[in-house]
């Protein structure tokens, strides 16, 4: 867990109200990754990083124009099922689904690239066999 004197919620909050006030309804596609301001979250939620709190995100569905269920990523190795793995970019990636939550677009800033339908199912699938298996 992170330590408490790390965590910069008053720099968050400055960033979260920027998010917000922007009014960006960028268009989104099942399976496309985006740098996306996940924040700087509480106790074992996934944090963002840098300046602007952001991380990768996968879109792994599409609610509406105004919101996805995303699933954060990481590069860092990690097993076990609360992770699927796949390759982007001759790199693993490590989906978070233990962390999947629904976002709002607004949060989007950056297209990273779009993973093929094949990466997406292994995403899916490894969701399915944590959640409801």
């Amino acid at each position: 867990m992170d330590n408490n004197e790390d965590k910069d919620f008053d720099g968050w909050i400055e960033v979260k109200s920027n998010v917000h006030f922007t009014g960006r309804v960028p268009r989104i596609r099942e399976g496309e990754i985006w740098w996306c301001a996940v924040g700087e979250n509480v106790g074992i939620e996934i944090n963002g990083k840098s300046d602007a709190f952001s991380r990768p995100v996968l879109v792994l569905k599409k609610l509406s124009k105004f919101g996805f269920l995303g699933v954060p990523l990481t590069s860092q190795e990690h097993h076990g099922s609360w992770y699927a793995t796949f390759v982007y970019c001759n790199k693993k990636q490590y989906a978070s689904l233990a962390q999947i939550r629904v976002f709002s677009v607004s949060r989007l800033y950056k297209k990273i690239g779009m993973i093929p339908n094949s990466d997406l199912q292994i995403v899916k699938d490894g969701f399915r066999n944590l959640y409801f298996e």
